[in-house]
């Protein structure tokens, strides 16, 4: 279903009035579609319904306890860069034995929390790092399972920040170097070296780039078990794109002439993935994030002020410190109002304005350019596709508070993290 709809002019949110949450818990505020989490846990599971694998969630796309709870219940595990997502993930109900944890620098504590919980496997990026698995694993009595880290040398055509595939970065060992870790294997009394892993970058659209990596990973994986590796598994990481632009059509909200990533899917890159994975003929393990939840939240934020200098900005009370995306990535998020008027709204009343925030930063802007209809000051503006990297890398800079979170749930909504308060500040 498509959680989020325009009808009558007015934007819902499954079947509450995203407006009613706006007016009850005011604003800036981050909303998101239980519906939506399920849907896009279900569709991506069935895209995979004829291969062996297991899909992990990436926690740090979206850490919201509901929202970890939906996943769970849809029978994924999770994939965690720390203690505090391992305690969120337990806590949510994900089985320890379907949780990896990836991250290029895991503390020792860290490691032993992880080893303690029992959770499936350790991305290991590193030979130190595999050496300290290997200690932490021999002082608790235990024997660690790991993936070893490949860096397949694939520049993926993605922002700069998000791009982990190519040899210039800090992620992963280059093929040599994993090679020779597996070779070597005997001298790791406490760590069973159980397959290999690579991850290219995140908001990828272009299915090449994963089937490169894919078959590059797949060769390697073979010619290390042709060696007598006795490897079991590939982990082929996620970082499936999702359409930012055009997600959300009306007669009345004009379409983005530059959606180059519009009518891309998961599961149209997966599909183009299957032959592959499916050849390998062993357990493949996947971690999606953003294609899970992007899709499933909007944050909604009021109009403060219209100003104009040599272009027209309207300024709300949403900025970066809310959502980082825009101002770190250059992101592109759709906005929307709230209300749409036919009699003075698009296309007559409209004009080009910057969408920016209250902070003291030029790079605080949430929208360059955007066609809007007439606003006033109270107006409410929705960025769509804001459940991904959206609340996580929010911040209290300029001492803001961070938004409430609320829940929809067919008719109803609930808050499940509340707006901070002064006395939160310290």
């Amino acid at each position: 279903m498509e959680s989020f709809t325009f009808r009558n002019d007015e934007l819902w949110c499954e079947d509450v009035r995203v407006a009613d949450i706006a007016s009850r818990e005011g604003t800036p505020v981050y909303i998101y579609s239980r519906a939506s989490v399920r849907d896009h846990c279900a569709w991506f599971e069935n895209a995979l319904r004829e291969l062996p694998h297991l899909s992990c969630y990436a926690v740090k796309a979206n850490a919201g306890a509901p929202l970890l709870r939906e996943i769970a219940a849809a029978g994924l595990g999770a994939d965690i860069g720390s203690h505090g997502e391992l305690h969120l993930a337990l806590r949510a109900g994900f089985n320890p034995a379907t949780v990896t944890f990836s991250g290029v620098g895991k503390r020792d504590d860290e490691i032993e929390a992880a080893l303690g919980a029992g959770i499936h496997s350790l991305n290991v990026e590193s030979a130190d790092e595999l050496d300290v698995v290997d200690s932490v694993a021999r002082r608790l009595g235990s024997t660690a399972r790991v993936l070893l880290r490949v860096n397949p040398g694939i520049d993926a055509p993605t922002h700069p920040h998000i791009a982990t595939g190519g040899g210039a970065t800090k992620f992963g060992m280059g093929w040599a170097d994993v090679a020779g870790l597996v070779d070597g294997r005997a001298r790791f009394a406490n760590v069973r070296i159980s397959g290999v892993h690579s991850h290219i970058g995140s908001q990828i659209v272009t299915p090449g780039s994963f089937t490169a990596a894919a078959r590059a990973l797949v060769e390697f994986f073979r010619n290390l078990n042709a060696r007598g590796a006795g490897l079991e598994m590939i982990n082929i990481g996620g970082g499936f794109g999702v359409q930012y632009r055009n997600y959300l059509s009306h007669a009345l909200v004009p379409p983005d002439p530059e959606a180059g990533d519009a009518g891309v899917t998961t599961a149209g890159m997966i599909a183009e993935l299957l032959p592959d994975l499916r050849a390998a003929g062993v357990t493949v393990l996947l971690q999606p994030g953003r294609s899970l939840v992007a899709h499933s939240g909007i944050l909604v934020a009021k109009v403060l002020y219209m100003k104009r200098n040599e272009k027209k900005f309207v300024v709300v009370d949403a900025g970066m410190n809310d959502i980082l995306r825009p101002s770190l990535y250059h992101s592109w998020h759709q906005i929307v109002p709230l209300r749409l008027n036919p009699a003075t709204g698009l296309p007559a009343d409209t004009e080009l304005a910057d969408v920016v925030g209250p902070l003291c930063e030029t790079a605080d802007t949430l929208g360059e350019g955007r066609v809007l209809p007439g606003l006033r000051r109270g107006d409410h503006l929705a960025l769509l596709c804001a459940g991904a990297y959206g609340s996580v890398l929010s911040s209290n800079y300029n001492m803001r508070l961070r938004p409430a979170e609320v829940i929809v749930d067919g008719d109803r909504f609930d808050v499940f993290k509340p707006r901070e308060s002064l006395e939160d500040l310290g």
